[in-house]
């Protein structure tokens, strides 16, 4: 598989080889949609709480008599089927949301996003990406010059400068192959691979 090579200017100005084993898979919706879904999950927190009819306040006197009101009969206010009563399954804090992802499993889906990311030409490549000084405006005037505005930049080495460049950017997140998730994949409009970052990818999903 060959990927575009972008200059500055965001233009391409060659080609760079890249292993197929990660860049040129076979689209496989499936498989991206579970370990999409499983990353959702797996960052979900059980920090919500429900009442059951044990736990909400309520007097425990009768709200009527047995019979003779034409009503159903009715023990406490504390019944689910009334209004201001607990729940019947209650949402709990201890609630486990994670979904389990085989680690081959894993290892295919993001191959197989990068791989179509770099068929919709979404994805391309670049000699590296620095900036002189710790400041916001120069690293998004560089990504303005190059035509990005939602752009994840996939790098070998992030300095300090790099860093806090952007930290507080809108539309750019910049970050080391080991910390690369399916859904900021999926997110951004573009996707920059450094040269030297593409053999840790190789390492990672091949």
């Amino acid at each position: 598989m060959q990927l575009e090579l972008l200059n500055e200017q965001g233009q391409a100005t060659a080609k760079v080889d890249a292993p197929d084993t990660v860049f040129a898979r076979d689209y496989n919706e499936a498989l991206v949609h579970q370990i999409v879904v499983a990353y959702q999950a797996n960052a979900r927190q059980g920090t919500r709480k429900q009442l059951t009819r044990a736990e909400v306040h309520h007097s425990t006197k009768k709200p009527f008599r047995q019979k003779g009101t034409g009503r159903a009969r009715a023990g406490m206010t504390s019944s689910p089927l009334w209004r201001g009563g607990g729940r019947i399954f209650p949402n709990t804090p201890d609630e486990n949301f994670s979904h389990k992802v085989n680690k081959k499993m894993y290892r295919a889906g993001m191959a197989t996003i990068l791989s179509q990311l770099a068929r919709d030409g979404r994805l391309a490549v670049v000699d590296s990406i620095t900036v002189d000084a710790p400041k916001t405006k120069l690293l998004a005037d560089k990504l303005k010059a190059m035509g990005l505005d939602s752009v994840m930049v996939i790098a070998d080495q992030i300095d300090d400068n790099l860093l806090l460049a952007s930290r507080n950017l809108k539309g750019a997140l910049i970050i080391e192959p080991r910390y690369v998730d399916p859904m900021s994949l999926v997110f951004y409009k573009k996707v920059l691979v450094t040269k030297a970052a593409i053999e840790q990818l190789k390492e990672m999903f091949a």
